[in-house]
């Protein structure tokens, strides 16, 4: 195998020129992307459409970092804040309505822990999959091989480094289950703060047309 086949089948991999010409790729659009006019919303959803090779109305605040940018996917309305890191030698696989606060990192890349073997450049890629309805706070970093349920809330500053199940919110380091979402959250705004009739009737039409309700 080639090494683009090795990183594409999650064997170790060196980062040769084929490897690399695949990166700068990518670089030249980042590029792009990190120093657009900020107010160019739509300039912008169009080269994230370049960068991630198909979009659903995805909007990414640059600045914006990743490797490929063709090894995400995400779903509907998929919406990164500044200064987010996606290393995406592996696939990373994002659903419908997820949201990236500022500074999550997701990283799909790893190295051995021997030193030896560490040193002689040989990495990996694990792939990283995350549900719809997903929000992931500020400044969290998902490890390698991580996957994350539907309908997830994860608290800020978290380093997620195992599995966590559907419609539970989930923070720390290492991050864990702090309870369930349930029916009792549908109302709740920040901590015991209620949304307000007016946002709570536009928000149960919304979910009417969209048939989530």
């Amino acid at each position: 195998m080639t090494n683009r086949e090795r990183r594409d089948a999650g064997v170790a991999y060196l980062a040769d020129d084929s490897v690399v010409e695949e990166m700068m790729v990518c670089r030249i659009i980042l590029q792009k992307l990190n120093f657009m006019d900020r107010t160019d919303l739509e300039g912008i959803k169009a080269v994230v459409r370049e960068l991630l090779g198909k979009s659903d109305g995805a909007l990414i605040n640059p600045p914006f970092y990743c490797d490929y940018g063709s090894h995400i996917e995400v779903g509907k309305d998929f919406f990164a804040n500044y200064n987010c890191t996606l290393l995406d030698v592996a696939r990373i696989k994002i659903g419908d309505y997820c949201q990236l606060a500022p500074n999550v990192s997701i990283y799909t890349a790893g190295h051995p822990v021997y030193p030896v073997s560490r040193d002689s450049g040989y990495e990996y890629g694990k792939e990283v999959t995350i549900g719809d309805h997903v929000w992931i706070g500020g400044n969290t970093v998902v490890c390698p091989g991580v996957h994350i349920g539907n309908n997830v809330v994860i608290g800020a500053g978290s380093v997620v480094t195992k599995d966590i199940p559907d419609w539970c919110i989930a923070a720390g380091n290492p991050c864990k289950v702090i309870r369930p979402i349930t029916d009792a959250d549908k109302r709740k705004l920040y901590k015991d703060e209620e949304l307000d009739e007016t946002a709570w009737k536009e928000i149960m039409e919304w979910a009417r047309l969209l048939k989530m309700e």
